[in-house]
């Protein structure tokens, strides 16, 4: 749970994000979405990818990143445990 709270910190990532909630996206389609360069994309997708929070498969040459559904919905029940009376985090 530390390393995806440590992830999602980061403005870009936290933008990474919230683009793979369209569908997955190859890096290269991540990476037109913002003006850093592509190793800099590729270190933040390496650092979600690590987290846990998204999922990565080669297609080829490609690769193809998609949300982690799973683990998202784990910070989200973790983050309302502090908000809801009587929630446990």
């Amino acid at each position: 749970m530390q390393s995806a709270f440590r992830a999602l910190a980061d403005p870009t990532r936290r933008d990474i994000v919230e683009l793979l909630r369209g569908g997955p996206l190859t890096s290269g389609e991540i990476a037109q979405h913002f003006p850093s360069a592509w190793a800099t994309i590729s270190r933040h997708l390496g650092v979600l990818k690590e987290s846990g929070l998204i999922l990565a498969e080669r297609h080829g040459q490609q690769i193809v990143y998609e949300l982690n559904t799973t683990v998202l919905e784990d910070v989200v029940h973790h983050l309302m445990g502090w908000i809801k009376p009587g929630g446990t985090p």
